[in-house]
């Protein structure tokens, strides 16, 4: 009886530990289990996003950026899709020898050239750092080099536009349908070689979560953090790059454009240049400060990361810099000027948070913000071997404004972009419509788990900072 009694303690010890370790595991990235709604919004994506790209680098290349236009043909019978179809750019051998560069180039910057840019850059963190522990408590190293491969990158993109002429500026826009095509071809192998590598030879096994279901982990990723080699880490390098460090080169190769154009670059141009150049370049130097955010922390990597970085960001984050080429837009100087103020407010309010946040965890909360001691919540939770940790919450400084306040300003520069495109079409807006939509989902995603986390604690925090995006209103 005794006997019958420790083994059905036992087993409930053991149920308790695995429910623990599913509870916190569940707080990285993904589900263990996929509900309806779950799986039908997945699959939505997987058929509708790579369309919704083609829609839109369609509208501009056939009907002058309207969203609307193709619709209306189309409903009219003024045109069949096989028209539409027929009349697309078609995959090039050009264009696949230039993408097939880009990307080798990229790799290259990234695996066989260590960073030296930390060694003269006062306040720069790159070169090997370490990044968060994953669930499996593995903690994985990185070399950061992301901003020593964006200066070489448009320093020989420079050195070509004036000196050397081995290839047009404007060659990423004359070349764009077809390297979407590549693009798509990467992302989509990219997305089937990390789940493939899934099954069958992961970085780590106790880092992979499998539901079951083939589309959800398809999109959301089986491993957590899959490698090649002792370096290449799938994660960080499409993160980065190639998609953010041609980002800037698409928008000098837009501007390329107009100037081939219309003889001139417009004052509207140079600010979205201008204002998403600070945005990439934040990126980089910060990129070390990464390595702790929800894409890097919590998220694994699949088709969402994969063809997301491969085609959705490079495509849709350039929109205002394509519709530019095709409605170029002269802003008066109090516009401009005003449009600039927003977007640096923005950018000020972005980093500056994020800055306080961190500041305060270095130092544990030993530190001064806005000239006092920075006030907080303290927060206990247990990890799954049943140790209690201890934890703050900062509720001053802007995360006393809202909790997710370096979201806000990552907005406001988001609408400055848009802005300075004027009102004339809708689909310069999708960027500022999208990101709204995309940090609102996070700010979700993320109290979700810090609920499952810190308990009754986080509610206490919740009612200290009662507001999420918009102090007062949201």
């Amino acid at each position: 009886m005794a006997a019958h009694q420790e083994k059905k303690s036992d087993e409930r010890k053991r149920k308790s530990t695995q429910n623990d370790t599913r509870t916190s595991q569940a707080q990285w990235g993904r589900a263990w289990e996929v509900d309806w709604f779950s799986l039908a919004s997945i699959l939505f994506l997987l058929m509708f996003a790579p369309l919704i790209v083609y829609y839109f680098i369609m509208s501009c290349d056939q009907y002058q950026c309207s969203l609307t236009a193709p619709v209306i043909d189309l409903l009219t019978g003024n045109k069949h899709l096989s028209d539409i179809w027929n009349k697309t750019p078609t995959l090039t051998y050009r264009a696949a020898g230039i993408y097939t560069l880009w990307v080798a180039f990229q790799v290259v910057l990234y695996v066989f050239i260590p960073d030296f840019c930390h060694k003269f850059l006062p306040g720069y963190v790159g070169g090997v750092q370490e990044g968060a522990v994953t669930p499996a408590g593995v903690v994985n190293k990185y070399e950061i080099n992301g901003l020593q491969a964006w200066i070489i990158t448009h320093v020989l993109w420079f050195a070509n536009a004036y000196y050397f002429h081995w290839f047009s500026p404007t060659i990423i826009f004359d070349n764009w349908i077809p390297l979407l095509w590549c693009a798509n071809i990467l992302g989509y192998v990219v997305s089937t070689f990390a789940m493939i590598k899934g099954y069958f030879f992961p970085t780590n096994a106790k880092d992979c979560k499998f539901t079951g279901n083939f589309f959800y982990d398809y999109m959301m990723g089986i491993e957590f953090n899959p490698r090649i080699g002792k370096w290449f880490d799938f994660k960080l390098f499409f993160n980065g790059r190639p998609g953010i460090v041609a980002w800037t080169l698409i928008n000098l190769s837009y501007a390329a454009k107009q100037q081939e154009l219309y003889g001139q670059v417009t004052n509207s141009m140079i600010l979205v240049n201008v204002l998403q150049g600070i945005y990439v370049l934040d990126f980089f130097w910060n990129e070390a400060w990464y390595l702790k955010t929800i894409d890097i922390c919590h998220d694994h990597f699949g088709w969402y990361l994969g063809w997301g970085d491969c085609v959705w960001l490079p495509y849709l984050y350039t929109l205002q810099g394509l519709y530019l080429v095709y409605h170029p837009v002269q802003l008066c100087t109090a516009n401009a000027m005003g449009i600039l103020i927003l977007g640096l407010i923005g950018y000020y309010i972005f980093r500056v948070t994020n800055h306080q946040k961190d500041l305060f965890r270095r130092t544990n909360g030993n530190c001064k913000i806005w000239g006092k001691k920075p006030e907080y919540i303290e927060c206990s939770y247990m990890s799954v071997d049943g140790t209690k940790f201890y934890s703050k919450l900062m509720t001053s400084g802007f995360w006393g404004w809202a909790r997710h306040f370096n979201y806000t300003g990552d907005l406001m520069g988001s609408l400055a972009y848009c802005l300075a495109c004027g009102f004339e079409h809708l689909l310069p807006y999708f960027y500022i419509i999208y990101m709204t939509i995309l940090l609102t989902h996070r700010c979700l995603r993320d109290e979700h788990r810090c609920l499952s986390k810190y308990g009754k604690d986080w509610k206490r925090y919740t009612a200290a900072v009662p507001y999420r995006l918009l102090p007062g209103i949201f």
